[in-house]
């Protein structure tokens, strides 16, 4: 397996977890993520962006660059992923896609969906939170007792199920509208099975790090 770490322009805290989920991935930067490659011990093999929010020119230096027209139809995120699945990469971390602009974390979460659809593992980790597309089935997760989180739907919901948490669910149904899955408490492990529609489990990666 082939993983590779795409440094996104969204905060970040670079925490100890984080620092060793990165550690040993082929790095690709988009745009001013590249600043958060040095705190995470990282050489990106490449730079991409139109390069409209980067920071300071010294930094990423010696990196090869791809510069990329401002207007365009896809975002640098989404280059950045074309060029990692181009370099061989079978599983995706996205750093940095969560927090900062709205829009931005949104689209990163659309994206993320749309890759775990095309058959690609991929998580998303900004050292706070960690999420991940469900995939019908079952899956278990590693949680801290007391972690919050929460199952962000994109769809109407078929049989979904969450073991290990404080408010569990057996096979429900639910509505897009509904917002009975935002803000439980983990247990211990999760155990979450999903058997249609779209979502991502978006949970807290240490209940100590605020």
């Amino acid at each position: 397996m082939s993983r590779f770490t795409i440094l996104l322009a969204g905060p970040i805290l670079p925490t100890p977890a984080l620092r060793n989920a990165v550690a040993g991935t082929r790095a690709i930067a988009a745009d001013a993520g590249i600043r958060h490659a040095a705190s995470l011990h990282l050489v990106p093999e490449l730079w991409i962006g139109d390069f409209d929010s980067a920071p300071d020119p010294a930094v990423g230096t010696g990196i090869p660059r791809e510069t990329l027209p401002r207007d365009k139809a896809l975002t640098d995120g989404e280059l950045a992923i074309a060029a990692a699945l181009a370099r061989g990469a079978t599983s995706l971390l996205l750093v940095g896609a969560l927090g900062g602009r709205s829009d931005h974390a949104f689209s990163n979460l659309v994206i993320a969906l749309r890759e775990a659809e095309a058959g690609r593992t991929i998580e998303l980790f900004d050292g706070r939170e960690r999420g991940w597309p469900l995939a019908p089935g079952f899956r278990r997760y590693d949680a801290a007792r007391g972690a919050q989180f929460s199952i962000l739907k994109f769809s109407d919901l078929a049989g979904l199920t969450i073991h290990g948490a404080r408010f569990p669910l057996d096979a429900v149904d639910l509505p897009f509208a509904s917002i009975l899955t935002q803000s439980n408490e983990a247990e211990g492990p999760l155990e979450i099975g999903l058997t249609h529609g779209r979502a991502i489990l978006l949970l807290q990666a240490d209940p100590t790090v605020r």
